[in-house]
């Protein structure tokens, strides 16, 4: 926790935006934080929800992968503080102490494999729907 700096998230407030350049990754220490996937849903534009995430988890896994982007958008829905870590200050912790490196590499396969899934489901649900409309 040395390495990262707490941040408060007003309520209502967006922490990070989709396609914004991922430079940090957060830890939510009070409150929660919403990950939605803006689109178009009936002509106008509205938040997605994906997930909600609870103190103790982390958001902004993508300041880890190239291209470093977030491929999300988070706001917290209440006052929620976080500690940022950098992902240069991150990346030299976890290079000098490879059994921490090992176990965030393990968390973050289960993140992308989770984040798959659930976009897997919901692809699969919108195509349903779209075969049921041109069958009726």
């Amino acid at each position: 926790m040395a390495l990262g700096t707490r941040i408060i998230v007003p309520s209502g407030t967006e922490l990070f935006g989709l396609g914004a350049p991922a430079t940090r990754i957060f830890v939510i220490e009070r409150g929660r934080i919403r990950l939605t996937l803006p689109m178009q849903v009936r002509g106008a534009q509205e938040d997605v929800l994906v997930e909600e995430r609870s103190p103790g988890q982390t958001v902004g896994w993508s300041a880890l992968i190239p291209p470093y982007r977030f491929t999300l958008k988070a706001t917290a829905p209440l006052d929620t503080d976080v500690i940022a870590f950098s992902r240069e200050d991150l990346n030299r912790f976890l290079a000098a102490n490879p059994e921490t490196g090992y176990a965030v590499a393990l968390n973050l396969a289960a993140v992308i494999g989770q984040r798959l899934q659930l976009f897997q489901a919901m692809w699969l649900r919108e195509m349903q729907r779209v075969v049921e409309l041109s069958c009726a």
